[in-house]
């Protein structure tokens, strides 16, 4: 079958360049648009359930609210492990499946599952799924700052809540977008215990009443004049002097209201943390991403979002994008993974044409490099693997043996056209380059084998490991397959366009074939002629001739026999015949041997 690989492509050699020449303008165009990240997809299916249970120590949230759901969770088909934190008032539990489950089903399973443990968790604990996130999803945090603390930290974080982060979350691939520290804008009604005795009104009284305020209610329609009319009962307030009007209670048929018995005012939710930026409160954002979107592309997005953010906040506040950026940590060590393919390429480059002597040769070898690569990076795009700092690194460590393929043929069929050159009746070259390419053909595909199997046992890793360096081992093993198809198709149809005329060209130029002189032509009064310019000069002739002998006695093993003049030359004999006396000169290195 290979035979017939080999054949083919000679026999269609235009159709092997023009697939090639497709396969580096759309594997190129592949690779620019491939997502970015650090590493592998390391996301095993997670679902986190949260549980809020404001007031209950962490002892009681372990036995009162994570226990149930997690005892709820263990049942659900394709769970590998349930782990649960619990802390002040909060219980998160994680639910992690099998590699390779639908992450949305998961979801949809853990959703029954929670309607179930609501009957045994306390009133008024109620746990709900968070959004689908990375493990390695925080790929930003911003900060929110006052550059002269013209807006305080209450009106920093309503800009957050209501203003960049509703933006931000509209931006596809974008998961959770957390507003950290600051104060979160409450209204509050701070009570005074003398006005309640006053007007003989509890504290429970006042929370019931704000409680049923608040709301916007219907009351039906009514029909009049064949009309409908839809009947509200507006309550929800929008404004502080709105809240002083709540109806607490009734004393002798009038009204007592909220601003009777209690200061109302905005003030911030109790903090149990603070975030701050160069030593000042400020407000961080954090910006997760969803498993599987390319990091730089939210964060060139995201840059984006803040730039047009920043003109609609007050002069004062700074949306400050470089706090965190996840963005930077790819740059710099997909950075350094590139760097070191460049320097290996050049080295290969130099080493190559050290070995060669060739530029051609040298040339169709070198060929081997990118068309790998881009047959490895369109294998990942199949398999929906992004560039990452495995998969370079795969491409690093073959990039040596990419060549090795290539070089083995081209060597061999440089010197089955070198020989078939000194033939007296030479075979065509095509049919050359391609009994070469036979030749190595076996071995070509052992060596390529042998050196694949190495890394096999990679794919045979588990958790984690398997997900880190399968990636490795799957770029490695087809750099190097691809290698070995082009060795067998590209190489030798490349090798047929170039190196034929590298032979034809040595046929007249080569230093190493004798010199033919043809003395007919050089006979008679052209030759005569010569020599009548000559002698007038016999010192100047005698020099030029002892140095031109002396070089060729230094390198005589780069011209022919034929090529050295027999010391009795004609010449010799004119300048005798013209009276000229030899005895001024050493000759004696001139007629030895």
């Amino acid at each position: 079958m290979l035979n017939g690989v080999i054949k083919w492509s000679l026999q269609n050699r235009l159709i092997v360049v023009a697939i090639s020449a497709l396969l580096l303008v759309w594997g190129s165009y592949v690779a620019l648009n491939l997502p970015v990240d650090v590493f592998p997809d390391l996301n095993k299916p997670t679902i986190t359930v949260l549980t809020e249970a404001n007031g209950l120590a962490p002892e009681e949230v372990e036995t009162q609210v994570s226990f149930p759901i997690e005892t709820v969770m263990n049942g659900v088909p394709g769970v590998s492990r349930v782990r649960s934190v619990s802390g002040v008032g909060l219980s998160i539990v994680y639910v992690e499946f099998e590699w390779g489950t639908d992450i949305y089903r998961n979801r949809q399973l853990v959703s029954e599952k929670i309607t179930e443990a609501r009957e045994q968790l306390p009133e008024g604990v109620s746990p709900f799924l968070a959004p689908i996130s990375s493990i390695m999803g925080e790929i930003m945090l911003i900060a929110v700052s006052s550059r002269d603390g013209t807006t305080d930290p209450l009106e920093l974080r309503t800009l957050a809540d209501w203003t960049i982060r509703p933006r931000l979350l509209t931006i596809t691939g974008v998961s959770q977008v957390i507003p950290i520290g600051g104060g979160v804008k409450q209204y509050q009604a701070l009570v005074s215990p003398e006005k309640l005795r006053q007007f003989g009104i509890t504290i429970e009284d006042v929370s019931v009443a704000l409680e049923k305020s608040n709301i916007n209610s219907t009351g039906g329609f009514v029909d009049a004049q064949s009309q409908e009319y839809l009947v509200r009962n507006l309550g929800r307030f929008y404004s502080i002097d709105e809240l002083k009007q709540t109806v607490v209670a009734y004393r002798n048929n009038t009204p007592i209201r909220l601003g009777d018995v209690a200061e109302v005012q905005f003030g911030a939710k109790i903090k149990r943390g603070e975030a701050g930026t160069n030593g000042k409160p400020a407000v961080i954002v954090s910006v997760q991403k969803q498993p599987g979107a390319s990091t730089q592309d939210l964060t060139e997005q995201v840059d984006e979002a803040v730039k047009e953010l920043q003109k609609t906040l007050p002069p004062d506040v700074e949306i400050n994008p470089n706090l965190f950026r996840q963005a930077n940590f790819i740059n710099a060590s997909i950075g350094n993974v590139t760097e070191g393919l460049r320097d290996g390429a050049i080295l290969v480059a130099i080493v190559l044409f050290l070995f060669l002597l060739n530029f051609r040769t040298t040339f169709i070898t070198l060929t081997a490099i990118p068309l790998s690569f881009i047959v490895t990076f369109l294998i990942l795009y199949a398999f929906g693997i992004s560039v990452n700092t495995m998969t370079l690194g795969g491409l690093a460590v073959a990039i040596g043996e990419l060549v090795d393929d290539a070089i083995v043929d081209i060597e061999n069929i440089f010197r089955r056209l070198g020989e078939n050159r000194n033939l007296e009746n030479p075979r065509p070259s095509i049919e050359v380059i391609y009994h070469a390419s036979l030749e190595v053909r076996s071995s070509i595909i052992y060596a390529t084998v042998i050196v694949a199997l190495v890394f096999i046992p990679l794919f045979a890793l588990s958790g984690v490991e398997g997900r880190l360096l399968a990636p490795l081992g799957l770029a490695y093993i087809t750099a190097l397959v691809a290698s070995l198809f082009v060795s067998l198709t590209v190489t030798p149809v490349l090798a047929s366009y170039l190196l034929p005329q590298t032979f034809r060209r040595k046929l007249t130029k080569s230093v190493n074939d004798p010199v033919e002189i043809d003395h007919d032509a050089l006979s008679g009064e052209t030759f005569q002629d010569l020599n009548d310019r000559a002698l007038p000069h016999p010192a100047a002739l005698l020099e030029l001739r002892a140095a031109s002998l002396h070089h060729l006695e230094q390198r005589p093993h780069h011209l022919a026999p034929t090529a050295l003049p027999h010391p009795h030359h004609d010449t010799t004999r004119y300048l005798a015949d013209a009276g000229f006396d030899f005895s001024e000169f050493d000759l004696g290195f001139w007629f030895a041997g």
